[in-house]
């Protein structure tokens, strides 16, 4: 007949604590994941809006390519790859356009072409705001050989208020998130110290110093804490790359340098509350009366 399992002392349950607190990463981790894809989202879905900057008929070449420049050299004008998003459409490019659009041909009944060439040039996202694209507006305006300058500004607007009250809706949410989860995984290693509470108050007795006694027991939960995070960043990395499998246009809104710094600050968060809340509930029982302890 086999003996029962005698256990050791000062030991608990450490795979579920480790479980508990990978989980709970894990859930906190998910709701990052969604709340930097949804910032890289806005951010695509400003850097494709676009100015149209209409042009003065009949601008030599050299004037065209001056114009080129000075809008390549503005602040408020996204980049892509080190380029400057600014792209000519001529007059007859605009024609061909417009007939792909509408289907109708306005040379059937004019003899001339009333379309001007143009500037399209996409706006750097920092600078997509009321108060930037008004200001953009003026500066494009008074640049010589600028006829016009068009924008949706209904669009902009709209949708600069929507990502707005979003991206509130999502911060706040994750701040709570945040504070349920750290309550949770902290209340987890307090239970679990509330298992050794006994083992402590008897290594008070024989003497043994506050430092001595809290060593162990901080050094286990931050293990603990750092397992937790590592095994959470792996399923939060292994969860990614399978929806990047499903879904193949997730991949767009992709950014390895956010994704390795929230998978750094889970690892780093469990290793945090793992310290943090071991720390103080040993000091906790260190300092309760006897009558306390039961």
């Amino acid at each position: 007949m086999a003996r029962p399992r005698k256990k050791t002392l000062g030991s608990y349950p450490t795979l579920l604590v480790v479980f508990s607190i990978t989980l709970a990463l894990v859930v906190i981790g998910l709701f990052g994941l969604l709340l930097l894809h949804a910032h890289k989202l806005g951010e695509t879905v400003r850097e494709n809006l676009e100015v149209q900057v209409y042009l003065e008929r009949n601008l030599p070449e050299t004037e065209l390519l001056r114009l080129q420049q000075d809008l390549e050299h503005q602040p408020y004008v996204a980049e892509k790859a080190g380029r400057a998003q600014v792209r000519f459409v001529s007059k007859e490019e605009g024609a061909r356009q417009l007939l792909e659009t509408t289907g109708e041909d306005f040379h059937n009944f004019l003899d001339d072409n009333p379309l001007r060439d143009a500037y399209v040039l996409k706006v750097n996202p920092t600078h997509t705001d009321t108060a930037s694209l008004r200001q953009l507006g003026r500066s494009l305006g008074q640049m010589r050989g600028v006829f016009e300058v068009q924008y949706p500004k209904s669009l902009f607007t709209s949708i600069n208020q929507n990502l707005a009250r979003v991206s509130l809706l999502l911060v706040g949410f994750a701040a709570v998130l945040v504070v349920v989860v750290v309550i949770l995984i902290n209340n987890t290693i307090k239970l679990a110290m509330f298992s050794q509470r006994l083992l402590i108050r008897s290594m008070q007795l024989v003497g043994a110093t506050r430092f001595f006694i809290k060593q162990p027991f901080i050094r286990r939960a931050t293990w603990q804490g750092f397992a937790s995070g590592f095994l959470a960043a792996l399923v939060l990395l292994v969860l990614l790359q399978y929806a990047y499998y499903e879904i193949t246009q997730l991949r767009l809104l992709r950014d390895d340098y956010l994704i390795g710094l929230l998978l750094a600050g889970v690892l780093g968060l469990g290793t945090a509350i793992g310290f943090f809340s071991s720390f103080w509930a040993v000091n906790k029982y260190l300092n309760v009366s006897l009558d306390e302890l039961y």
